[in-house]
């Protein structure tokens, strides 16, 4: 994800109790995306968030 993205993707084999990904579904149709859209979008943001708090821990 550094630099320009990748028009290429990644393709992961994902195991999911029926439960998650039930509200997997329900949050991504709350938000007009697809599950597999809705699990890239979280993924993305933690990983933008988990850089975030690295980068304020290496300036403290």
């Amino acid at each position: 994800m550094e630099g320009k993205e990748q028009k290429t993707k990644k393709q992961v084999p994902l195991r999911l109790s029926t439960a998650l990904y039930n509200e997997l579904a329900a949050w991504a149709e709350d938000e007009f995306r697809s599950v597999n859209g809705q699990i890239e979008y979280l993924l993305t943001e933690a990983v933008k968030k988990r850089k975030g708090t690295d980068t304020k821990e290496k300036k403290e």
